[in-house]
């Protein structure tokens, strides 16, 4: 689907200043309200004098974007939309807001960790799909864009929840043996000892938790959400049902735990992965030379949800292709300008929308369609 949103009509720029303005308001709302709105965690990892100054900058800049669309377009509406938003915020305090410390709930929204993410994720990624575009005929704004929004709001939202969950497993089953002495030992090697040790025993219970979900038709119902999406974008690797997101964690969680990695090589590694994901599913054809040897890259992962049957069961790692190398998964084409066809889930029908999605694993039959995975012998994929 082509865009029909040109540069220089001025509606970018008024939905950049709606986008801003939204933003703005919420994070007003954070700092008014920290114990309910923000996560204890994650305001370690920023202070509240940094996050004041982004949120003016933010105001300023979803003013100037809203004045810019008011000249440029001819419909005024979404200029009018941002101003509007930016007046309410600044009347709320947007200006004046003053970060306070955060006392630990038992309850609490990560709506912090969300703003910020959806910050940064968009600043980064949308330009790079804009200019360096691995399909330039997909529309930003294509039919399920906004189901993959919700995806990615609600797992931000949700993080507490997800998190306590995903621990359980690992404290349960290994809580009782005593780690005190192995802990110690690795939180005693240098840092990039450390760091590479975490990234790869999470990738590598990531690989095989990933694969059992592509070989076994059950848990492939909840995992095809995922490879659902025929539009691969920076949102997209968002659309994750909830009972993937439980098992995959938890079995990443299980070496973090045992392991007992610093809380700075644990923050790195969330920080990485975050960034990570969303640019293996992003909709751009950059060429990372030898890099690519090294990490999962765009590409790498784009044949990953591949709808070409040859080349189904392949590149299972999240971070390191050579564990693909070591286990015969691996795929990547010498030609560097290959790509899949196309993305998706051909053998099965998905409904559209959130909810319909999360309900659709436990009412599908596993045995009503060929599905998408791994051994041909048992379906297509």
């Amino acid at each position: 689907m082509k865009s029909t949103v040109k540069i220089g009509e001025g509606k970018i720029s008024g939905y950049v200043s709606v986008f801003l303005g939204i933003l703005s308001f919420l994070s007003v709302l954070c700092f008014k309200y920290p114990a309910w709105l923000t996560t204890p965690e994650f305001r370690e990892v920023y202070t509240g004098a940094s996050m004041k100054m982004l949120l003016t900058a933010v105001i300023i800049a979803s003013f100037f974007f809203a004045v810019l669309s008011f000249l440029l377009s001819k419909q005024k509406k979404w200029a009018l939309y941002g101003i509007l938003i930016c007046i309410v915020t600044i009347v709320l305090g947007g200006f004046n807001v003053e970060p306070s410390v955060v006392a630990k709930k038992s309850v609490h929204l990560g709506l912090d960790w969300l703003l910020l993410d959806l910050f940064l994720m968009a600043v980064v990624f949308i330009p790079i799909e804009m200019v360096f575009p691995k399909r330039a005929d997909q529309s930003k704004f294509h039919d399920e864009w906004r189901t993959d929004l919700v995806y990615f709001v609600i797992s931000h939202l949700l993080v507490q929840f997800f998190g306590a969950i995903t621990q359980q497993p690992a404290a349960l089953f290994f809580g009782w043996m005593g780690l005190a002495g192995l802990q110690a030992y690795i939180q005693s090697l240098p840092f990039l000892v450390e760091l590479f040790i975490a990234f790869f025993v999470a990738d590598l219970f990531q690989y095989w938790t990933h694969r059992v979900f592509h070989t076994h038709v059950f848990l492939w119902r909840f995992h095809s959400i995922h490879h659902s999406t025929e539009n691969m974008d920076w949102l997209a690797g968002s659309r994750t049902h909830f009972v993937d997101i439980f098992v995959t964690r938890s079995m990443a969680f299980i070496p973090l735990y045992v392991f007992g990695f610093s809380t700075l090589t644990f923050n790195v590694y969330i920080i990485f992965m975050a960034i990570h994901a969303v640019l293996i599913h992003a909709n751009t054809k950059i060429e990372f030379g030898f890099l690519k040897y090294i990490f999962a890259t765009p590409q790498y992962h784009h044949w990953h949800h591949c709808i070409e049957s040859e080349h189904y069961g392949k590149n299972f790692a999240t971070i390191f292709p050579f564990i693909d190398k070591i286990f015969g998964t691996y795929y990547l084409p010498k030609n560097e300008q290959e790509w899949p066809v196309g993305t998706g889930v051909t053998e099965a029908q998905y409904p559209k929308g959130y909810i319909k999605q999360a309900i659709y694993p436990f009412t599908k039959s596993p045995f009503d369609t060929n599905l998408n995975m791994e051994e041909p012998s048992k379906s297509k994929r």
